[in-house]
């Protein structure tokens, strides 16, 4: 076994001949390097396919064989400092290797055909090999320092790839909004690992938590100092998993191509976070105070992921606020301590959440030639509906998928996320509310997305909107401008009521806007080139068997990977896989998973989580889904007159419009940025700007000009004139 992991150090450095490789052949080769450019793709794959086998058999051997392994080199040694490097393999590290690689894999095999006729091909798998090469070298670190040089990677490559479309200024400005956000974070994990190894003088994890506890228990360290420390750690992981406040740039990610979307917000950036915490688990635990902090946090992006979901048209964006919502339950999970329930649904859900942007993928795939290339046209959802007969395999993924995000049985989000809600229970009543009513808020917005997606009409004319182009070539500041308010939306509850006839099927939320087409409109065709056959196809249409392949193996691991979590009974305790697993090596928390299970508990508590499911699902249909004949002549304006009293009518109508407005303007969180930092920040740099132009560089130049005048007035006095000697002489005398 030892043989084994000796070659540990490959699982990192595997996929890094596929950038380097790129790079050189650009430079040198650029002709060839472009012409067998499909020859690098298949290469990604295959190395990531290599380090994914070689990860499943080292989490075999840490399951069957209860050992771990962690190899140190010396970097630099004197007496006063030591900086070692090296790799770390347990179950944490197998686990989120794991995840990177198959989900890896499985976006690059769909990402050939998806970016096969951009131009920036070889570039974004030069990127995405990098990007899976540094999230790999992040969970196998075996010390911070190098914690932290992989998270910096992490977030340059987050960086390349949200702003891959550069030429964009909506991409431009989000990947620099991501990149400075996110900077905020990496600064306070700086300061917290210094401040750590001023304190423990290790950056190696289990001296640093053995000495770390043993100070914070015998009170040899300040403990607002050393709480302090951690809380600094801690603010690395908010801004990398989108928690609350750091959220703001991951709805703006979606800038990117959906493939990095689906990596991103499934197995590497947003995951990061998540594995720090659980990485310095041990240091969080020991201290109530931040424990109690992560929850609090942790709640709140929760249920504010929830509802800014409610009222999006992009389905990326909906999709992102469901992903910072998901993440905030992680976070949660930790807060409370449940660190198995956690790395649970962290694996649930990053399978799950996978399917659904590769889904979303599909479906802006097969309406860009409609709408044309606009990322805000093909991602609205409002122009969208009826898909149903045209794309049936990515719906029934998509729908799947939905499912599990719902939390319904027996698919793999069920599981994770049901402990979840019943360790929010018992940890606090508030909570454990908060969470429930999330859950039902998340059931309904993820079948918003699945009814105005699907359901109903196509909602866009095709003789509208064919042939319609965008300019790509934009000028673009460093900084970009500031984008204008965008107009809120305005509705009457009557109407909102009234919005599942068949004549709006399918409009946004809160909104009277329709796109209708006749159903005997002739659906255009485009004849497409693509590896090296023509095909003469209709849009709507279904993707390639390259595209549809790995939404179809995601499928079957958002049915089954749920198995890991669910309890089996092994000599009188019911133990899990994932469990055994986690017990399996070096346990830095001291703590046995393996516990005995009251299914009649459990039996209860799945029901109510699932009832709580159903009514959101049951909401979203009853406002979302077409009614059909039997209900066709249902006025319900007139009931709603002649039943309701006006007032609560108007009430109603304005509770409706406050939660549309909040979730429609991002909580007008952005704003309130915008308002106290950014304008702020211009200001301060505007008034340093004239201080220094008009002052600083004032003095000087006045003082030269003064001089200046100075040596013109006293030239006149040594000419040698005796004119001039009598003149100033007299001057001075009356």
């Amino acid at each position: 076994m030892e043989h084994t992991y000796q070659y540990a150090w490959i699982i990192p450095l595997l996929p890094l001949p596929v950038p380097v490789g790129i790079g050189l052949g650009l430079i040198f080769f650029p002709m060839a390097t472009k012409n067998l450019r499909r020859m690098w793709s298949f290469q990604s794959v295959f190395l990531l396919s290599i380090v994914m086998i070689f990860s499943a058999d080292l989490s075999i051997q840490l399951i069957n064989r209860s050992s771990f392994y962690q190899y140190i080199s010396s970097w630099t040694i004197n007496n006063a400092f030591s900086l070692e490097f090296g790799y770390l393999i347990d179950p944490l590290t197998s686990i989120m290797s794991i995840l990177i690689t198959t989900i890896g894999v499985l976006v690059l095999i769909y990402s050939d055909n998806y970016m096969f006729h951009d131009q920036g091909y070889l570039r974004f798998f030069a990127y995405m090999s990098f990007f899976n090469a540094s999230m790999l070298g992040l969970v196998t670190s075996s010390n911070l320092i190098q914690i932290y040089l992989f998270w910096e990677l992490v977030g340059m490559c987050s960086y390349l790839l949200i702003g891959f479309w550069f030429t964009r200024p909506l991409a431009a400005n989000a990947c620099q909004k991501a990149f400075v956000t996110n900077r905020v974070g990496d600064f306070g994990l700086l300061l917290g690992i210094l401040g750590l190894y001023w304190i423990t003088g290790s950056f190696e994890f289990r001296d640093l938590f053995e000495i770390f506890n043993n100070l914070i228990s015998t009170n040899e360290v300040h403990f607002l100092f050393g709480t302090f420390c951690v809380f600094l750690v801690f603010s690395g992981a908010v801004a990398k998993s989108a928690q609350f406040p750091l959220h703001v740039w991951l709805p703006d990610a979606m800038e990117g191509p959906t493939p990095i979307s689906a990596l991103i917000h499934a197995a590497t950036m947003v995951a990061a976070g998540i594995f720090l915490v659980a990485r310095l688990f041990p240091l969080f635990i020991v201290i109530p105070y931040i424990m109690n902090l992560i929850s609090f946090l942790s709640i709140i992006t929760v249920l504010l992921g929830a509802t800014l979901a409610l009222a999006q048209n992009d389905i990326k964006r909906s999709l992102a606020y469901s992903t910072m919502s998901q993440l905030g339950y992680m976070m949660l999970a930790l807060g409370m301590g449940s660190y198995r329930t956690a790395l649970f649904h962290l694996i649930t859900h990053a399978y799950s959440k996978a399917l659904l942007f590769l889904g979303s993928g599909s479906i802006i795939h097969s309406m860009e030639p409609i709408v044309g290339y606009s990322p805000k046209k093909s991602q609205n959802m409002a122009l969208m509906g009826g898909l149903l007969k045209y794309v049936p395999i990515t719906k029934t993924a998509f729908f799947l998928g939905t499912l599990s995000l719902c939390g319904i049985p027996p698919l793999a989000c069920f599981w994770s996320k049901d402990e979840i809600l019943n360790d929010s229970w018992l940890y606090s009543q508030i909570v454990g509310i908060l969470a429930s009513f999330t859950a039902g808020l998340t059931a309904f917005y993820m079948f918003r997305i699945y009814l105005l997606t699907f359901e109903g009409h196509l909602n866009i004319n095709f003789q509208n909107y064919r042939g319609k182009t965008s300019n790509l070539s934009y000028s673009i500041s460093l900084w970009g401008k500031e984008s204008p308010k965008p107009k809120t939306k305005k509705m009457s509850l009557l109407t909102l009521l009234t919005i599942n006839n068949n004549n709006n099927a399918g409009t946004s939320f809160f909104s009277t806007n329709t796109w209708r087409i006749k159903d005997n409109i002739t659906r255009p065709f485009m004849t497409t080139t693509h590896f090296d056959s023509t095909k003469t196809l209709s849009y709507p249409h279904e993707v390639d068997n390259t595209m549809l392949f790995p939404l179809l193996l995601l499928v079957l691991f958002t049915f089954f990977v749920g198995v890991i979590g669910i309890p089996l009974n092994q000599g009188g305790n019911d133990l899990d896989i994932l469990s055994k697993w986690l017990n399996s090596s070096i346990n830095l928390l001291h703590k046995n998973f393996a516990n005995s299970v009251d299914w009649y508990e459990f039996v209860i508590n799945a029901t109510f989580s699932v009832s709580i499911a159903f009514f959101g699902i049951f909401i979203a249909f009853l406002l979302y889904k077409p009614v059909y004949s039997s209900f066709k002549n249902l006025n319900l304006i007139n009931s709603l007159k002649k039943e309701v009293p006006s007032k609560l009518l108007c009430l109603g109508e304005k509770i409706l419009n406050m939660i549309y407005n909040w979730s429609y303007n991002c909580g007008y969180i952005d704003y309130f940025y915008n308002a106290s930092l950014t304008t702020s920040i211009r200001g301060l740099a505007e008034f340093a700007h004239f201080f220094d132009r008009r002052i600083v560089d004032g003095i000087t130049n006045g003082v030269g000009v003064l001089s200046f005048f100075i040596g013109e007035a006293f030239k006149y006095v040594g000419n040698g004139r005796i004119s001039s000697y009598l003149f100033f002489y007299f001057f001075c005398i009356y």
